[in-house]
C-alpha cells in the first residue's frame, strides 16, 4: 500500500485524530483530516478521496447523515469506515443500512483500524480490475444480469446502485453458485478478515441487497438463508429456487 491512497478522516476529537492520523500514515497512506461534519461532507465528495473513515458522534451534524448524504442518489463508490462510541447496536446497523462498509466501536485498537482499512481497500481493489481472472464474469438470471469488468447491476433490465460493499458480496455469491457460506467465510472472503464479533455486519449488507435485487425480499430466491449455516447465491443447482 502507498501514499497514493487518500483516506479522509472526519473525527472532531483532536488527540485521536492525530493518533489514527500517525498510525495510517506510517501504514503508507497520505490522510486528511476535518473535525466537523460539514468540512468532512464537503470533502468527502471530491474526487480524489479514496476512503472515508467517519466518526458517527460530531459537533455539527450526526455521522449517519453524513454517510446517508454521501450515499444518496447515485451515490459515491468511496468506501466508508464508520467509529461509534455508541453502545447502542442499532446506530452500528443503521450505517451498515446507509451504505457504510464496515464499524469499530470506541475504544479500539489503532492497529485493527489500519488492519481494516487496508483490507478494504485491497479487496476494493482487487475486485474493480477487470484484469484479475474472473474480471469477465456476467451472470444473467431471469430478471437479474450481474457484469464484473463494469461493476454493473441490472433488475428486470433497469439500472441498480450498489455501494463497493454490496456489490463485492454480490459478484462473490454470483462467482461461487449453489455454494453455501458462513458468514465468517463471508467477511473473509469479502471483506478480507474473520470474527464472530462481526457476523451481524453479514446480516446487514444481506438485507440491503435484498431490499435491492430481490422481487419480495421478504421471500428471497436469489441470496436464500441456509438456516443453521450461512447464505448461498440460489438453490443447490445454483439456479433461483
Amino acid at each position: 500500500m502507498c501514499m497514493d491512497k487518500n483516506i479522509l478522516l472526519i473525527e472532531d476529537e483532536p488527540q485521536l485524530a492525530r493518533l489514527v492520523e500517525m498510525h495510517l500514515r506510517d501504514g503508507g497512506f497520505a490522510v486528511d483530516i476535518r473535525h466537523t461534519g460539514t468540512e468532512g461532507l464537503a470533502r468527502a465528495r471530491e474526487r480524489d478521496v479514496d476512503m472515508v473513515v467517519l466518526d458517527l458522534m460530531l459537533p455539527d451534524m450526526d455521522g449517519l447523515d453524513i454517510c446517508r448524504s454521501l450515499r444518496s442518489g447515485v451515490g459515491t463508490p468511496v468506501p466508508i469506515l464508520i467509529l461509534t462510541a455508541r453502545s447502542d447496536e442499532l446506530d452500528r446497523v443503521l450505517g451498515l443500512e446507509m451504505g457504510a462498509d464496515d464499524y469499530l466501536t470506541k475504544p479500539f485498537s489503532v492497529r485493527e483500524l489500519v488492519a481494516r482499512v487496508k483490507a478494504i481497500l485491497r479487496r476494493t481493489d482487487s475486485l474493480s480490475r477487470p484484469e484479475t481472472a474472473d474480471g469477465d464474469i456476467r451472470v444473467e438470471l431471469p430478471g437479474l444480469v450481474v457484469d464484473a469488468a463494469s461493476r454493473s447491476v441490472f433488475v428486470d433490465d433497469g439500472p441498480v446502485h450498489l455501494t463497493a460493499r454490496e456489490f463485492d458480496l454480490l459478484l462473490h455469491f454470483a462467482r461461487h453458485p449453489g455454494r453455501v457460506f458462513t458468514r465468517t467465510q463471508l467477511l473473509d472472503a469479502v471483506w478480507g478478515y474473520g470474527g464472530g464479533t462481526y457476523e451481524h455486519t453479514v446480516n446487514s449488507h444481506i438485507n440491503r441487497l435484498r431490499s435491492k435485487i430481490e422481487r419480495d425480499p421478504a421471500c428471497p430466491l436469489l441470496i436464500q438463508t441456509v438456516w443453521g449455516v450461512g447464505y448461498r447465491f440460489g438453490g443447490p443447482d445454483g439456479h433461483p429456487a
